[in-house]
């Protein structure tokens, strides 16, 4: 869950860089989870995210189309009305 939002996003991103390219308007993106887990010790950082209230509305803006998808840059984005909350710092096992 923690790393959700984050992947979210970059599947967003993507889907509007195609449609940019193929001169499509970009649909919406649906999300399935398969095999999703949730390890113990993480339970009470999914608890504080899912508590949380969202806040801003995020828009992507692409500032050019370039000639191919892998011509584009960081400079070609830009997130407006992002208003993001604390890091919640998960721990990893080794």
């Amino acid at each position: 869950m923690t790393g959700k939002a984050f992947n979210i996003f970059g599947l967003s991103m993507i889907t509007r860089m195609l449609a940019q390219q193929c001169d499509l308007e970009p649909g919406e993106v649906v999300w399935q989870g398969g095999d999703v887990h949730l390890y113990l010790n993480h339970a009470d950082l999914v608890e504080e995210q899912i508590s949380r209230t969202p806040a801003g509305a995020p828009k992507l803006r692409i500032n050019r189309r370039p000639s191919s998808i892998f011509d584009y840059g960081i400079e070609d984005f830009e997130v407006q009305d992002y208003a993001p909350q604390a890091h919640i710092s998960a721990p990893v096992a080794v």
